[in-house]
């Protein structure tokens, strides 16, 4: 974090000082972050279209907000080199991991049990509809 030091040496000098390789790097994250909160927010709210979806949807709205939060920590973090902004940015950062894995989670279950009642539907319509053989003697 210490390439952000050059910031405020930057607009003060005349001399235009290339960003290095890890300030253009963060600038990519955050803009990231930005697109992958507001893309998860446009995903829940489409979920909430439907009754069963809004239980998905809701969480999944509430994520995307988590991620862009954190995104404007770290926007900040840099125009202002403020540490308590970058330590915010990660603890917002880190409450949008641990909701996303439990939705990850949740989602493989549901995933699972659908599997498992389709191949349990499958084995009882195919065993209801078999013609039984009746041989005459």
């Amino acid at each position: 974090m210490e390439q952000f030091e050059n910031i405020e040496q930057e607009n003060q000098s005349s001399q235009f000082i290339p960003p290095t390789q890890f300030q253009l790097t963060f600038d990519k994250m955050t803009h990231d972050m930005k697109f992958v909160g507001m893309f998860t927010i446009i995903y829940g709210v489409i979920s909430c279209l439907t009754i069963i979806g809004a239980l998905i949807g809701i969480p999944t709205i509430i994520i995307g907000m988590r991620i862009r939060e954190a995104a404007e920590q770290f926007y900040l973090y840099r125009l202002t080199s403020n540490a308590a902004a970058l330590k915010l940015g990660f603890e917002i950062q880190g409450k949008y991991f641990s909701l996303i894995k439990i939705l990850i989670i949740i989602g493989l279950v549901f995933a699972l049990l659908y599997i498992v009642l389709i191949i349990y539907l499958f084995t009882t319509f195919s065993a209801f509809f078999a013609t039984p053989s009746f041989e005459a003697s």
